[in-house]
């Protein structure tokens, strides 16, 4: 940011034309904090559906281990 840009800045009303040249291109610290919210809830998910998975499969492969049992009612 140079001296005009500073100057610039500093006069009233300009605001939204001056972060629109300046920053043009950039994600905002809004999107970017939404963006990253997002992609950890993902994997945050993805991971507890992976666990829950495993947990499943391991006590379905326990029951396989055991053999038949003899079900009473």
């Amino acid at each position: 940011m140079g001296i005009r840009d500073f100057v610039r800045s500093l006069r009233p009303g300009d605001d939204r034309a001056l972060a629109a040249e300046q920053y043009a291109g950039r994600e905002s610290a809004s999107d970017r904090a939404a963006r990253l919210r997002r992609e950890r809830h993902r994997s945050k998910c993805a991971q507890r559906a992976a666990r829950q998975g495993q947990t499943w499969e391991d006590k379905d492969r326990a029951k396989d281990r055991k053999g038949c049992q003899r079900i009473t009612y």
